[in-house]
């Protein structure tokens, strides 16, 4: 197993289209790593640039303490699982497993007896006769799994494994693969586009826009103090309300209300200066009556989430959202107050956090 290290990496396109500027990244040993961000911000491409399936225009990739920047993909020793499984659909599941190993020409009674081995372990022991059109999505994901793990590789990089599953088999494949990758203590790249699997699965993850990176954590870290508005804007399956508003000597005058300043930014605020209040709708309470500190309007939206309620409120022309539990969800047209929690709001200024 080895360590990943970006030095300075960028990779620019025909044309000046600039996918990844300058990263520096470190993925330790044995770590479960998710890139995460909107279509077109350059994770699948860092992705494909670690494997060595796009040409770096500068920097360098580091597996383990090899540089691998000018090494051909089949040499970097990493094994890659592609959205669509790329199998073979006129293989069986032995032979599809058992082809990397086909490729470094180990003996066709050894590479055999992996494939039935690793095969066995991930409960693919019943179909290792079939071929792939003959399996479910769960099932060849399962068999792109086994696949990447007869290789025996230093790293497993991931592009968006998930993503043709249904909902249900995508959180039972979760659950799977994070299991199996605690187990195998492989370090891990996994590309994603959702958030909630980012936030379920990685040890730490990094957030990515226009081939930048603009957060670096865990996911603790970056769901409860986003660096700024972007991450902030992005992460969670609510998006955090971002209010515009000014410091009122020792309050903050946001959407034509009074709040208090928030705990983590006490002391460091100006006097009239102009900042974004940040504070996710699950951090929010909802209550009928006026309260001191709060948001005060007249609902717009009631949102049913299941167990909770995501609540709109309209608060002078502004949209403040409050996540509510179930039974204590208000009707539309009710006036309300949406009251932030100080220990978990927060402040940008000038898009960065505070």
């Amino acid at each position: 197993m080895a360590a990943i290290e970006l030095r300075g990496l960028t990779k620019v396109y025909p044309g000046g289209v600039k996918a990844l500027d300058s990263l520096d990244l470190v993925i330790p040993d044995g770590e479960f790593f998710a890139l995460l961000g909107p279509s077109g911000c350059g994770k699948t491409t860092l992705l494909r640039t670690i494997a060595g399936l796009e040409t770096a225009t500068g920097g360098a990739v580091v597996i383990g303490a090899r540089d691998v920047t000018g090494v051909q993909p089949g040499g970097r020793d990493v094994a890659m699982v592609f959205q669509d499984y790329a199998l073979f659909p006129h293989m069986d599941v032995t032979d599809n497993i058992a082809y990397p190993l086909r490729i470094k020409k180990v003996a066709k009674g050894t590479r055999r007896d992996k494939a039935v081995e690793v095969g066995a372990r991930l409960g693919l022991e019943l179909l290792m006769d079939r071929r792939p059109g003959q399996l479910s999505g769960g099932q060849q994901q399962r068999v792109a799994l086994a696949r990447v793990m007869a290789t025996q590789a230093q790293a497993f990089l991931f592009d968006e494994p998930l993503s043709n599953l249904d909902a249900r088999l995508r959180l039972e494949a979760r659950t799977f693969l994070k299991k199996l990758q605690r187990e195998l203590g492989v370090t891990t790249v996994f590309v994603t586009h959702d958030q909630a699997e980012a936030l379920a699965m990685a040890d730490r993850m990094a957030v990515m826009e226009s081939g930048h990176i603009r957060q670096i954590g865990t996911p603790a870290e970056v769901f409860q103090r986003p660096a700024n508005t972007f991450v902030a804007g992005f992460i969670g399956s609510t998006p955090m309300n971002l209010l515009d508003g000014a410091v009122r000597g020792d309050t903050l005058e946001v959407a034509g209300c009074k709040v208090a300043v928030p705990v983590s930014a006490e002391g460091l605020l100006t006097d009239g200066e102009t900042i974004v209040y940040g504070v996710r709708p699950e951090y929010m309470s909802y209550s009928a009556e006026p309260a001191d500190g709060g948001l005060g309007g007249r609902v717009a939206i009631v949102e049913n989430l299941g167990a909770s309620h995501l609540v709109t409120l309209d608060v002078n022309d502004v949209n403040v959202q409050a996540v509510v539990p179930e039974g204590g969800e208000p009707a539309v047209g009710d006036a309300g107050y949406a009251l932030p929690r100080r220990d978990r709001a927060l402040i940008y200024r000038d898009g960065e956090l505070v």
